[in-house]
């Protein structure tokens, strides 16, 4: 059995829960959002994921019934394959308002889903993001003030050589590449790109050239921590400005990139 790793935003997940009537939890694909609220809410809660396609089809065509055959307490996981439940579960939501923690959601695409949760959910729900293994919670600490809260260093007690620090950064924190290092990171990413292009990308974008978005993906990662210049990257790969817009907003949507826009 494979170790957990305890996630920093826990107790701010069971707080949302006991506060709002539903909970959105959106992140990038693999960063643990499953495995946490089987962790936290497993218990307690019935799990349905919309991934599979069978529950998908029963859900668009018979919503009501669907709803009614799992009721809350209820985790949807991947509820972007099924937006049109959120108009419904509003309903159920307003039925019993009082009542917290009826619903929690799981979302892969955070566009996709936000339009939906602001269109149908607005103030009943509380979003939540969830990236990958932070330092912290890979070191065991993920629930200990930050070093800003607290005179000492709650880091320094395993200090690490900047050779480690830099093969980190390239390796990067998704849980199974954490709990497993003897797992090929290269081997990881390799697969996890192309089902990010597949599953990901063509359902968002129209993406007629996955070959040449794949090369947008590696000259994006070589500019990693630069200023953005779509103009550069435009002129690199050939592509209209507008392309490179529209495919930026793609990663971002899909937690696979974060944009730091200046103050």
């Amino acid at each position: 059995m494979s170790r957990y790793i305890q996630r920093s935003i826990e107790p701010v997940l069971k707080e949302a829960a006991s506060q709002f009537p539903a909970v959105s939890l959106t992140g990038p694909r693999q960063a643990g959002k499953t495995t946490l609220l089987q962790h936290v809410f497993g218990k307690d809660y019935r799990y349905v994921t919309l991934e599979n396609l069978d529950t998908r089809m029963f859900a668009a065509n018979d919503p009501r019934n669907f709803l009614d055959i799992n009721p809350p307490p209820v985790i949807f996981d991947e509820i972007q394959h099924a937006p049109h439940l959120l108009s419904y579960i509003k309903g159920r939501i307003d039925s019993n308002r009082d009542l917290k923690g009826q619903y929690i959601f799981t979302g892969s695409q955070n566009l996709l889903l936000s339009e939906n949760v602001t269109e149908s959910l607005a103030g009943r729900v509380a979003v939540l993001r969830l990236l990958p293994i932070a330092r912290r919670e890979e070191m065991d600490v993920a629930w200990k003030p930050l070093p800003w809260e607290r005179n000492d260093d709650p880091l320094s007690a395993k200090s690490i050589s900047f050779n480690e620090l830099w093969k980190s950064f390239i390796r990067g924190s998704y849980p199974e590449l954490v709990k497993d290092p003897e797992l090929n990171g290269y081997i990881w990413h390799a697969s996890y790109i192309e089902t990010y292009l597949e599953r990901d990308v063509r359902k968002i974008r129209q993406v007629g050239n996955l070959m040449q978005f794949h090369n947008f993906l590696r000259i994006l990662a070589a500019r990693s921590g630069q200023l953005l210049n779509l103009t550069d990257i435009s002129r690199t790969l050939g592509v209209a400005v507008n392309t490179i817009k529209a495919w930026v907003s793609v990663l971002e949507a899909t937690y696979q990139i974060i944009v730091l826009r200046p103050y």
